[in-house]
């Protein structure tokens, strides 16, 4: 049987400096994936109270487990927020992942989608796309994709494509849990 790899994540801006690092991520293993999320090579991790640094060097923990989604070649990433409540989705525009030894690895451009727990959606951020798409010159190529990453990202919202599925990331994060137990 296949076991859960551990991976960090790191997000980085356009002109390369590190924006963001979650430490400590649990690749699902390809035996235990959702046939829809394997057809799309999807990489899922886990998290719970991971440690995050940001890009100038403050370090906190993340409150909620988390269950992220990265589609190659996509424009975005999904990550589901456990919460108390239900399931709250925060998407990340960003560029396809690259993935190697264990380390993936985004260019986060600013754009982000939040899928509340009643289902309410909203677009943030959008002043800090503009500042960052002036201060780093986005190539047009780069704002094209962006936008059409943003797109994509709310017609799989809106039609409640995979992997907006509450159940989906419950269900990988209790198989984890079961695993792992309270103490990891």
């Amino acid at each position: 049987m296949e076991h859960y790899e551990e991976c960090v994540i790191k997000s980085f801006k356009h002109d390369g400096h590190l924006h963001r690092q979650w430490q400590q991520n649990w690749k699902i293993p390809q035996s235990r994936m959702k046939e829809a999320h394997k057809k799309e090579s999807m990489i899922v991790l886990i998290n719970k109270q991971t440690p995050i640094q940001e890009s100038d060097g403050k370090q906190w923990i993340s409150r909620v487990p988390a269950v992220s989604y990265f589609i190659p070649g996509q424009w975005f990433n999904v990550v589901a927020l456990l919460e108390t409540g239900g399931v709250r989705y925060y998407c990340n525009v960003a560029s396809p992942l690259y993935y190697h030894c264990n380390v993936l690895t985004y260019i986060d451009y600013d754009l982000d989608v939040i899928r509340t727990v009643d289902g309410n959606r909203y677009i943030v951020d959008q002043d800090e796309y503009e500042q960052h798409r002036q201060l780093y010159h986005y190539p047009r190529h780069v704002q094209d994709k962006v936008r059409g990453g943003l797109h994509a990202l709310l017609e799989r919202l809106e039609t409640a494509r995979e992997p907006f599925h509450d159940e989906s990331a419950l269900k990988y994060y209790n198989e984890w849990l079961a695993e792992f137990g309270e103490d990891e």
